[in-house]
């Protein structure tokens, strides 16, 4: 018999000091990391600027009968087809070739679904629904967990809700930016970012609170040029176009974080002022609720002030999590926090309501969901199906599978619905829309489900 051949030592015997050393290099000083910085920015604008339009924007791709007809409006494609030839004013469509697919920008689409929902069958939901008089839902989504695909599922059902018709404002208040860049946002400054609409709030504030102290004699708090300006600025003036027709963006940039630092130099100058509303009803105010159907709110790896302004916001709380251990356990300790400190605030709010006879502050939801993200059922069904029965309605039964049409759409800047479905084949295409289709019939649910109940809430509240 042959003897066996010795097996190889691991990698991490032997390494020889010297050649240790060499490869090294020299030490690393505080300057590098600028200029890491830019060569990282290059190479986000690299990848960001592919695919851009003639004005260097970005450009939705366009849509094929086949697609609209499976996905966005549900009728036959013979049917489609027999309404455009009989209806010339409305979009036909382009072809690539001669007697080749029709293609429609989504703009196109809107207003064929729009006609279809006049003019066809009334059994048919070709509008989503949306009740009347009533605002938009604000959905957060949030973790303080990173890599569990918070901004991308936050992305995506921005994109879902928009494909299904809805008027759609993103919010982004993590000053990394990713979500501001996956929608072509440009933002210079904190000035274009929700900071200022805070400010603005505490502004409003502290001018109420200067006039109390006045009427009792005591000196005001000084109002510096940051809160003056902020004073003039309404959120609309906030808000960008994207190259979604019906997706607009609040966008971030690194500047925001300056706002985790002065929120509390504010709340320390004035106890009175309830931070956590900043958001919600600046946004009210300016009339922000009215002029969408949902509005998501992508937030920050932590539980910093932003973040409890945007979970303050939320009519619902969408918390994306993985399959594993850590995430599982990092998920809980999340919700523990989320505990101490929305009861922190309502425990200290109340002391003072109960001794002045006021109404008490309670923190409500309308829903609060947990989403398995990045699944693999081969190796995690077992760890899911456990997850499910600890935390039971809280995790949504839905899971976002990883697939092969997910991994190209993040190493191409873009989400899977801005996917081209020919770079696929249609099996591989279809499967990979179908796990955030799932998902975002699961969230539609719980925001359908979140209006019926304030209709009939209205409703009681009228009839009585």
């Amino acid at each position: 018999m042959k003897p066996e051949a010795a097996a190889a030592l691991p990698p991490y015997f032997g390494i020889d000091p010297d050649a240790a050393l060499a490869a090294l290099g020299a030490p690393t000083v505080t300057e590098e990391f600028q200029r890491i910085a830019k060569a990282c920015e290059a190479g986000r604008i690299d990848l960001a600027g592919r695919g851009l339009d003639e004005t260097g924007r970005r450009q939705l791709r366009m849509f094929s009968t086949w697609e609209i007809t499976r996905y966005l409006i549900p009728v036959a494609q013979a049917h489609f087809r027999r309404v455009l030839k009989q209806n010339p004013d409305l979009p036909q469509g382009l072809s690539e070739t001669e007697g080749g697919a029709k293609w429609f920008t989504l703009d196109e689409v809107l207003r064929l679904r729009a006609f279809f929902a006049a003019e066809g069958s009334k059994a048919k939901p070709y509008l989503p629904y949306r009740p009347k008089g009533l605002p938009a839902k604000m959905l957060a989504v949030a973790n303080f967990k990173g890599g569990v695909g918070k901004t991308s599922t936050c992305a995506h059902l921005a994109m879902s809700a928009a494909l299904d018709g809805y008027r759609v404002l993103v919010i982004d208040l993590d000053s990394q930016g990713s979500m501001t860049s996956i929608f072509g946002g440009r933002v210079a400054d904190e000035w274009q970012t929700v900071f200022p609409l805070l400010a603005r709030h505490y502004a409003t504030h502290l001018r109420a609170d200067n006039q109390r102290r006045l009427d009792r004699g005591d000196a005001p708090i000084p109002m510096d040029d940051t809160l003056g300006e902020a004073l003039t600025i309404k959120a609309d003036s906030l808000i960008q176009k994207t190259h979604w027709p019906n997706i607009d963006l609040i966008g971030a940039q690194l500047n925001l974080y300056w706002a985790e630092f002065q929120i509390p130099v504010w709340r320390m100058q004035s106890r009175g002022w309830k931070l956590w509303d900043a958001l919600t009803e600046t946004l009210a105010a300016d009339g922000i609720l009215d002029q969408y159907d949902v509005i998501f709110l992508d937030t920050p790896p932590a539980l910093g002030y932003l973040t409890i302004n945007g979970l303050a916001a939320a009519d619902i709380l969408l918390v994306p999590m993985g399959a594993s251990f850590l995430e599982f356990d990092s998920t809980g300790r999340f919700f523990d926090m989320l505990h101490s400190t929305f009861r922190s605030i309502e425990e200290g709010e109340n002391m003072a309501a109960r001794a002045l006879g006021r109404r008490e502050l309670n923190f409500e939801w309308d829903a609060v969901r947990t989403i398995i993200t990045r699944y693999d059922g081969a190796q995690q069904a077992e760890l899911a199906a456990l997850m499910q029965g600890w935390m039971g309605k809280t995790l949504s039964p839905h899971r976002q599978d990883f697939t092969a049409l997910i991994g190209q759409a993040g190493e191409q800047v873009r989400g899977i619905y801005e996917a081209d479905y020919r770079d696929f084949n249609r099996e591989t295409y279809a499967r990979g829309r179908e796990t955030f289709d799932e998902t975002w019939a699961a969230v539609k649910a719980l925001i359908l489900g979140s209006w019926r109940r304030d209709e009939r809430a209205a409703g009681q509240e009228a009839a009585e």
